[in-house]
């Protein structure tokens, strides 16, 4: 896997500017199609950065597709809907909305009233109805090895919580099929997002208006499978599952990639 062999601490700086050369004023001609093609938005979760989606950007890219992936700011599902939704306001023409975990909750309420988005994908990701938080999901399944005990908490200065996911569970619990000297470096980078997400409830959701696709991880340990069936089910999205655990796009980067370029169609 290319990924191991990269420094995750260049990763995030390797995406930025792939995406300025990706994503030029003019957006890309589709050559088979002679169309231009859909901008594709990566959007990372919590306890990540947008180097996660290394890979899939490289991938995207080289076929062609204006790609960006904005930094989350994991401070509350309100205020980070807000914020991409800011971002999406600066993007010329047809946009594909790609989720990870926590950024799934973040494009459901993002999207919503933006006609220029015209597919959502979630990777293993939350992708809740109206009034849903995301300990209601989590917790609705059996099978989740992200709890408290997991967890390290910090207290931050705007009176609110912090959670990282602890080094001794960061491996099996979120990223079990990658190396443990990649993982390693992923604990310790990792940005963590105020606790206070968990119980904020989502608003209305994109995916009623928007068509969806979902990649399931069926080995992963943060967000039941079951629950990402359920969800994907329910948003009546286009499935496709894959071994993998919770960092699909990074242990399964073709298999996303894939899945956006379907979207994409």
């Amino acid at each position: 896997m290319t990924t191991t062999r990269r420094t995750l601490l260049a990763g995030s700086a390797a995406v930025a500017s792939g995406a300025l050369l990706g994503a030029p004023d003019a957006q890309a001609e589709d050559r088979t199609e002679g169309r231009p093609k859909p901008t594709v938005v990566l959007v990372h979760g919590a306890f990540a950065d947008a180097s996660g989606w290394y890979d899939v950007a490289a991938r995207l890219i080289r076929d062609g597709y204006p790609v960006i992936a904005p930094a989350n700011p994991l401070r509350g599902v309100a205020a980070d809907s807000a914020y991409l939704a800011s971002v999406l306001a600066t993007v010329a023409g047809p946009v594909v909305l790609v989720a990870h975990s926590y950024g799934g909750i973040v494009t459901t309420n993002a999207a919503v009233g933006n006609t220029a988005v015209k597919a959502l994908v979630y990777v293993a990701a939350f992708a809740p109805d109206e009034g849903e938080t995301l300990q209601d999901l989590q917790t609705r399944y059996p099978g989740s090895g992200l709890d408290e005990s997991a967890l390290d908490f910090r207290p931050h200065s705007a009176n609110g919580v912090d959670g990282y996911v602890k080094k001794a569970a960061f491996h099996d619990v979120f990223a079990g099929d990658l190396r443990q000297a990649t993982t390693d470096v992923m604990w310790a980078t990792q940005r963590p997002a105020d606790l206070r997400a968990l119980q904020e409830p989502s608003g209305a959701p994109a995916w009623r208006t928007i068509p969806s696709w979902y990649l399931v991880a069926r080995d992963d340990k943060v967000i039941p499978p079951a629950a990402q069936r359920f969800m994907a089910g329910r948003a009546g999205a286009r499935v496709h599952e894959v071994h993998a655990s919770h960092v699909a796009m990074i242990s399964q980067p073709a298999a996303t990639a894939d899945l956006v370029a379907h979207a994409a169609h």
